[in-house]
């Protein structure tokens, strides 16, 4: 890729995205949900009472459900669902739980595969469900830190984070300084026609079902490079807290790695990265992100780091741009794209110091 140095901004400290010419507005829908508890192997909900744009489905025990879907052109085939493995270290043991996205999904059915007992099945629309009246402009430049990168960045507000979203329990923020930053992919859907409404049931996900009360990741990235802000900050920036006493930016904690989140920072890309590699304006995207993060915290993209969360007796050591998978058993960031992380690495230390 082209490189390009992060751009300087005159502000110091934190601050908040600035605006550039507004490329359009758009309504924003609010998030409609119904959750079907228990649900049999075999169950078969031809139509559901509003359009689907995804499924939340929840089980117990080591089998994986498998579901197929119905659209206005007729029936899905089956496919096991895929297991989301971000978590925090409170993330409840032995129940497991998949996003599946179902673009004008109006029914689907259900099959309990191995040992898969205690289903339940939420239906969502993020796309056009109530409230959608609120009119926002079309993106910003991400800036952090006196830092800028020159990607589409829409923050909560702007891809209509639904305030109602708050799951069962209030998470506040809680901070440390940055140490590491992790790669991820979602394993959902690609070529995605609405990844707003992705990342608004990413939220409800998250928030809800995982009772976290807020999204996991920091960041999200969809293939069009647009860049989404992800679990709230505390303050007006995304990602950044209050700076520590000697001055060293301070981050959220995410989860998105389960006992690895404080200090580490997780950027997600939306899409299944396992046989393809992700789209040119996302790899683009990302670098930028990644060039942003690492220059704000003083890390470097080509080196190692002891990652350490005193609070768990956690010590890791890792690249300083990792994947998921060097963390735990799990696909993420998708076979794939696992194989290109060297190359990203070079790609942010060129953006960064080129």
């Amino acid at each position: 890729m082209t490189s390009r140095r992060v751009l300087l901004t005159a502000a110091a400290g934190i601050a908040a995205a600035a605006a550039l010419p507004v490329t359009g507005v758009a309504a924003l829908p609010g998030t409609l949900a119904r959750r079907r508890e228990p649900v049999a192997g075999g169950t078969q909900v031809a139509r559901t009472p509003f359009a689907l744009s995804h499924l939340v489905v929840a089980w117990n025990g080591a089998g994986r459900p498998a579901i197929r879907t119905r659209s206005g052109s007729g029936w899905s085939d089956w496919a096991p669902v895929r297991v989301g493995h971000h978590g925090r270290a409170d993330s409840a043991a032995g129940r497991r739980s998949a996003l599946v996205t179902v673009p004008d999904g109006e029914g689907y059915e259900v099959d309990c595969c191995g040992e898969a007992r205690d289903l339940s099945v939420t239906e969502l629309n993020t796309a056009t469900g109530r409230g959608a009246a609120r009119q926002r402009p079309g993106g910003t430049e991400l800036r952090i830190a006196g830092r800028s990168a020159p990607v589409r960045y829409l923050d909560r507000v702007a891809w209509g984070a639904d305030k109602a979203v708050r799951g069962a329990a209030p998470w506040p923020p809680r901070y440390a300084p940055v140490q590491t930053l992790t790669v991820h992919y979602t394993a959902g859907a690609n070529d995605d026609p609405d990844p707003a409404a992705t990342v608004r049931a990413i939220h409800y996900y998250d928030a809800v079902t995982r009772g976290w009360g807020d999204m996991g990741y920091n960041l999200l990235i969809d293939e069009a490079g647009t860049v989404y802000e992800g679990r709230r900050s505390g303050t007006r920036a995304p990602l950044l807290g209050p700076a520590a006493g000697n001055g060293r930016p301070q981050m959220v904690t995410g989860a998105h790695v389960t006992d690895h989140n404080r200090g580490n920072a997780g950027v997600v890309l939306l899409g299944d990265f396992a046989d393809r590699l992700p789209t040119p304006a996302a790899r683009e995207a990302l670098t930028e992100v990644l060039a942003l993060l690492a220059g704000v915290a003083n890390l470097n993209p080509l080196g190692s780091t002891t990652y350490a969360d005193p609070s768990l007796s956690v010590t890791r050591k890792v690249s300083t741009i990792a994947g998921h998978r060097d963390y735990a058993p799990t696909d993420c960031p998708g076979g794939a794209y696992y194989l290109q992380l060297p190359a990203l690495r070079k790609d942010v230390a060129r953006l960064l110091h080129g």
